[in-house]
């Protein structure tokens, strides 16, 4: 019976997912019930049998969350992206799986020169893409020539800009030519990097997916050395150098990736494969967990932790992680192109009563963009709660616009009863104190995420995961026209503060560059930051070798599934 209904589930989902049926149900909202009526008459009947199969072929199935919008690394911009790009392609450095400090990844030693403004990296010789071809430094100049190619519109091409000239050559400042950019192979197995300034988080920043290498040939083969959305990354198509290779991917159903025999330390990986799938209702992840179908969700709905705490006590997890979750004001869009009102919003929002009696995590109320603490760097409040003074300035620009009220202001946020949850929230702290109303505009990750980017919005929920831990990768992106603003706003003494904070040495120089940015931020209120972050999730006690961090970062080569613990 175990093993019918196993089939049973397997196939139902695959062609319901894959039919006519299926997409219609998606665009009327109303996909996710069905799934979830699904799963709960199915995998009521597969715990044992899916949870034992899994030991047995070392297969993980983890919960994504939302289906990422590239596969591509020079294009990529979520964790979804990450938790998956982080299985195909393995970058300079890797990591250690309990403290994120560096590790050798395909460089299997590195020099650090010229006080910290030359790097030369000396690569594997047995490092290898997952056809059997081998990896070189020509294949990262190659790809790091490409992600800061200014045609190709990488969202993250600022990532790279450390490394001389790639700034200027990326937004066109100098008439500089690619190989100006400070990145040469010396020969198939030695790289140099040079530096503008000495960076201390150089080389944390080096396993971010915007430093990844793509093959060369695979890119030339799909035209997309400057093109979005090619095939490069479908499944027959990809190359990738990292622990894994891409098998299958069925949009909004599964991504399957497989053991890479080629990856240089394949003897290490004991997962045969992870299934990653993007089920944004958090109440459809959570069922699938419960009815032993995943071992590890994306996130925990707030009003489900007593229960869970209750029945799963040791499988739910609070764990501290580096991110903000804020909303995006556009100031190419009235009222939001005059500060007061932008003000009088976040002044309106009691931060502590949203974590507190909405949220119910953990989460902590942001009254800084850059979470305290990180790196060291304690930031002064900027973003506080007062209503009055909220009142005053909205009643400020309505005489001077001749208006009695404001009209309706949408808010755009991408599928989620967490987001809802926060959205109707401030949405009454904004009736009840400034009499506003708010219009809630839910939308399919990738909608959304394409009309944030077109600046077709007017407020908008985001969230920020750090990419190393600095405070330079929250603040580094409110730098003008940086492409993950998106906002409109630009300040050139912000610009200034964060590239002094980007060349000075001393810490102490660094932290006050740092407030200045904050202190901006603060004052004109481009954002409006809500809470920090703590990753919710539930977690199957099966799963080994994954371990709390602050980035949420779990290298798959040392995960792996048992009942025991084992060395």
């Amino acid at each position: 019976m175990l093993a019918i209904s196993k089939c049973l589930f397997r196939i139902l989902t695959e062609s319901f997912m894959h039919t006519t049926v299926y997409k219609s149900f998606f665009f009327l909202g109303t996909y996710f019930s069905c799934f979830g009526f699904i799963l709960s008459m199915l995998l009521c009947c597969t715990q044992q049998s899916n949870m034992e199969t899994a030991l047995d072929e070392q297969i993980l199935h983890f919960g994504l969350g939302s289906e990422p919008q590239y596969l591509d690394p020079h294009l990529a911009t979520s964790v979804a992206a990450h938790n998956i790009l982080s299985a195909l392609l393995e970058g300079l450095v890797s990591e250690d799986p309990k403290t994120l400090k560096p590790l050798p990844g395909v460089a299997k030693s590195w020099e650090v020169l010229d006080e910290g403004r030359t790097y030369i990296f000396h690569l594997r010789k047995n490092a290898h893409w997952s056809n059997g071809d081998k990896v070189t430094a020509h294949d990262f100049v190659y790809s790091f020539r490409r992600i800061l190619n200014p045609n190709l519109g990488a969202q993250y091409a600022s990532m790279l800009y450390p490394l001389k000239n790639a700034k200027e050559f990326h937004q066109s400042l100098k008439s500089l030519a690619i190989e100006d950019i400070g990145a040469k192979a010396l020969d198939a197995d030695t790289l140099v990097l040079t530096l503008e300034n000495p960076v201390p988080y150089f080389l944390e920043l080096l396993n971010h997916y915007s430093w990844f290498p793509v093959h060369q040939p695979t890119i030339e083969k799909f035209e997309a050395y400057e093109k979005m959305g090619s095939a490069w990354t479908k499944p027959n198509n990809f190359v990738g150098n990292g622990p894994f290779k891409l098998k299958k991917h069925h949009i909004n159903s599964v991504i399957e990736v497989a053991k890479n025999k080629h990856y240089w330390d394949a003897e290490r990986v004991r997962l045969r494969g992870i299934r990653f799938y993007p089920i944004e209702a958090v109440y459809t992840e959570e069922r699938a967990y419960r009815s032993g179908f995943l071992h590890l969700t994306q996130s925990v709905s707030a009003d489900r932790i007593d229960f869970l705490k209750e029945k799963y006590p040791d499988e739910l997890h609070f764990e501290p992680y580096l991110g903000t979750y804020f909303y995006r004001f556009n100031l190419d869009m009235p009222p939001f192109n005059d500060a007061r009102v932008r003000r009088a919003f976040s002044l309106s929002i009691d931060r502590k009563r949203l974590v507190e009696k909405v949220l119910k995590g953990g989460q902590a109320p942001a009254s800084t963009f850059t979470p305290p603490g990180t790196g060291g760097f304690y930031p002064d409040p900027g973003f506080g709660h007062d209503p009055e003074t909220a009142k005053s300035l909205l009643n400020s620009y309505l005489q001077e616009k001749g208006l009695e009220k404001l009209p309706p202001v949408e808010l755009s946020y991408n599928t989620s009863e967490g987001h809802k949850k926060v959205a109707e929230a401030l949405h009454g702290m904004w009736k009840d104190i400034l009499g506003v109303e708010i219009r809630l505009l839910n939308m399919e990750w990738k909608v959304f995420l394409s009309t944030i980017s077109n600046g077709d919005f007017t407020l908008a929920r985001a969230g920020w995961i750090g990419d190393y831990v600095d405070p330079h990768t929250f603040l580094q992106m409110w730098r003008s026209g940086d492409g993950l603003n998106m906002t409109g706003w630009a300040n050139k003494s912000y610009d200034q503060a964060l590239h002094q904070a980007e060349i000075s040495i001393s810490k102490k120089e660094r932290w006050k560059s740092f407030q200045t940015c904050e202190d901006l931020l603060a004052e004109e209120t481009p954002i409006l930051p809500l809470y920090f972050y703590v990753h919710l999730t539930l977690r199957h006690p099966t799963v080994k070798g994954w371990y709390p961090t602050l980035l949420d970062h779990h290298p798959y080569k040392y995960v792996y599934l048992a009942k025991e613990d084992h060395p």
